[in-house]
């Protein structure tokens, strides 16, 4: 079943935002093109297409949380991104990974691992945190 999940964080200067769509389906249910993340957990991409960043983000955190997945899922778990939306003018790539990974939290009912991000001002105003982890790539702000 396609859920939704909404990831919002406002600030002074606006905030950031993602509506994210997808649903876990089994292995084989679907031809879609996909990425495999790890042994049997694959991220199925949206007819649509999508953007290198975004990709690279939704990777990140599903191989953050691939051992869970696979725990719950031995036979595997494909996981179908149907939509990923938000606003352009406060576009950053790691807010796909954010949106994901409160997707999986409700879908899967996983505990939360410090996935987080908060409003630090400064020339660089948001503050990522991995839950410990090292992010995939770090996008140069213009």
């Amino acid at each position: 079943m396609i859920r939704g999940f909404k990831y919002r964080l406002r600030s002074p200067i606006g905030g950031l935002a993602a509506d994210l769509s997808a649903e876990a389906v089994s292995p084989g249910e679907t031809a879609a093109p996909s990425v495999g993340i790890h042994r049997g957990v694959r991220l199925l991409l949206p007819a649509s297409g999508i953007y290198w960043e975004d990709l690279a983000w939704l990777s990140f955190v599903i191989a953050l949380r691939a051992d869970e997945l696979r725990t719950r899922h031995p036979d595997g778990v494909h996981l179908q991104i149907v939509s990923l939306d938000f606003p352009l003018a406060d576009y950053r790539p790691e807010v796909a990974a954010l949106a994901v990974d409160g997707w999986l939290r409700e879908e899967f009912d996983l505990p939360d691992i410090g996935i987080t991000c908060s409003y630090t001002g400064g020339a660089d105003p948001y503050a990522f945190s991995w839950g410990g982890a090292e992010p995939p790539l770090r996008s140069p702000r213009l």
